[in-house]
């Protein structure tokens, strides 16, 4: 496995949805509230909280909480890019940075994240190279099922731990 990279790999997944709807899924805090987190919130340079659909942009700070998770853990980072249609990406502490793209493929609509600039040791390995990627793989999961089906697929019960979908 020496030429396997620990530094970074790529979740996608087709779903029957239109990209603007996407997109406001990641940059927006209802969007983004609806399919991955309890909380988020999303802070222009200026320090201002952005409204609930009002989108992200480049340089905004987040702080983020999951379902199933106490609210001392939290993720907290900062927006690289956004384009306003089909580019999201964000630092996601040590744990590297998330590019996710959006875009057409076959009759779909594909949501694509990487994330890279992991760093290469034996605990990143397994916390953020992983862990992430399971994480992810779920949530992206969870994002399709809610916008084809409606079924939400997180764990929100506290004292239920160390289960896939929190």
């Amino acid at each position: 496995m020496s030429d396997f990279d620990w530094s970074r790999f790529r979740v996608r997944i087709g779903i029957n949805a239109p990209a603007e709807n996407l997109y406001k899924a990641w940059a927006t805090r209802a969007g983004i509230e609806h399919w991955f987190l309890r909380l988020s919130e999303y802070r222009g340079g200026d320090g201002v909280l952005r409204k609930n659909d009002e989108p992200a942009e480049k340089g905004d700070s987040y702080l983020w909480r999951w379902h199933g998770w106490p609210d001392e853990v939290e993720e907290k980072g900062e927006i690289l890019d956004t384009n306003g249609k089909d580019l999201f990406a964000f630092r996601f502490g040590e744990a590297g940075n998330c590019t996710v793209r959006i875009y057409p493929e076959g009759t779909l609509t594909m949501v694509e994240l990487v994330q890279d600039q992991i760093p290469v040791n034996a605990e990143s390995m397994h916390n953020w190279h992983l862990g992430c990627k399971t994480g992810w793989t779920f949530y992206m999961a969870n994002l399709k099922s809610l916008f084809e089906g409606g079924l939400d697929l997180r764990n929100k019960d506290i004292n239920l731990r160390e289960v896939l979908n929190a």
